[in-house]
């Protein structure tokens, strides 16, 4: 199963207690930090759900 890298390229200042908190579950605490996770549903949905902060890459 490839996995995802999830890349933080914005913060979250200013957002939502959920984006907040969806933020740190994937792992990610500032601007440019970023994190390799298995490509589930999860956290595709995780990612999905503050895609305006992140970007996300496969990773093969």
């Amino acid at each position: 199963m490839p996995d995802i890298k999830v890349i933080q390229v914005k913060s979250g200042i200013g957002e939502k207690p959920a984006a907040r908190q969806t933020l740190r579950a994937l792992g990610l605490r500032k601007i440019g930090d970023q994190v390799v996770h298995a490509d589930r549903p999860e956290i595709r949905g995780m990612a999905r759900a503050v895609r305006h902060l992140v970007e996300v890459e496969e990773v093969k």
